[in-house]
């Protein structure tokens, strides 16, 4: 796939970098209700956007579980530490996934939090089927290796796709592989200079069905497309607030 146009997006970006602070915490704060009341609803979370911005500012909402309150809470913290791997050009590492997981399931299940899972398990309503628990520790130690060599001589946003889809193919927690590869895929886009991008609830369907064809297939074609116009759509925000800069 020719990533020419996105390439010439980030470096139109690039040309008005450093933003000013007050634009870079206005877009920040936006992206941070928008892409956790996204991920969180593509797992069946219940809060809308607007009860994920009060739940975030650390209000209760009644009729909604505390556990809902927990994965809003937790995927903002995900996010800050995403946020700060990329500010250190950290790489991926078994352990900065365990240590992003572990977030992702606090208060929710600390039990498994930041460990691979110990049993097989099944992605409903996919055909593919993740390697058994036992394979796991060699699948995700293969995984770091292919991410340190052949993945970084390829273009950031398929990387990015890579990494998500591979990841979520191992399907190496017992819950939370879903948030925790989103979360992967943007920290790839990040650490590049792109945007992070929102998958969003709507769009569930394609992504699974995109995701299935990956694993099944090998065929990463249509996940990547689908990405690459969500990293389109991400310039978008940016664009209206530097305007008239």
């Amino acid at each position: 796939m020719n990533f020419k146009k996105l390439d010439q997006q980030k470096a139109k970006l690039d040309s008005y970098r450093p933003l000013h602070p007050t634009i870079v915490s206005n877009l920040r704060e936006d992206l941070i209700v928008r892409w956790t009341y996204n991920s969180n609803a593509i797992e069946g979370n219940t809060l809308t956007l607007n009860e994920t911005k009060v739940a975030l500012e650390g209000i209760t909402i009644g009729g909604k579980s505390l556990r809902e309150h927990f994965e809003a809470i937790n995927h903002k913290e995900a996010i800050e530490f995403v946020e700060g791997l990329v500010s250190k050009d950290e790489i991926l590492s078994e352990y900065t996934i365990k240590s992003l997981h572990a977030l992702i399931l606090k208060n929710i299940d600390n039990e498994n939090a930041g460990s691979y899972r110990n049993i097989n398990v099944l992605i409903s309503g996919a055909n593919h089927r993740p390697p058994s628990a036992i394979e796991v520790p060699s699948k995700m130690e293969a995984f770091v290796s292919w991410y340190k060599s052949e993945a970084q001589t390829l273009h950031a946003v398929e990387r990015a796709c890579r990494v998500h889809v591979d990841f979520v193919g191992i399907h190496p927690f017992s819950d939370g592989n879903g948030r925790t590869s989103r979360l992967l895929m943007n920290f790839e886009l990040m650490k590049s200079g792109f945007p992070p991008v929102i998958l969003k609830v709507e769009n569930r369907l394609a992504y699974y069905e995109a995701l299935d064809k990956a694993h099944t297939l090998g065929e990463y074609e249509d996940f990547i497309t689908l990405i690459a116009n969500l990293v389109e759509e991400s310039f978008e925000p940016y664009w209206f607030v530097l305007e008239n800069a």
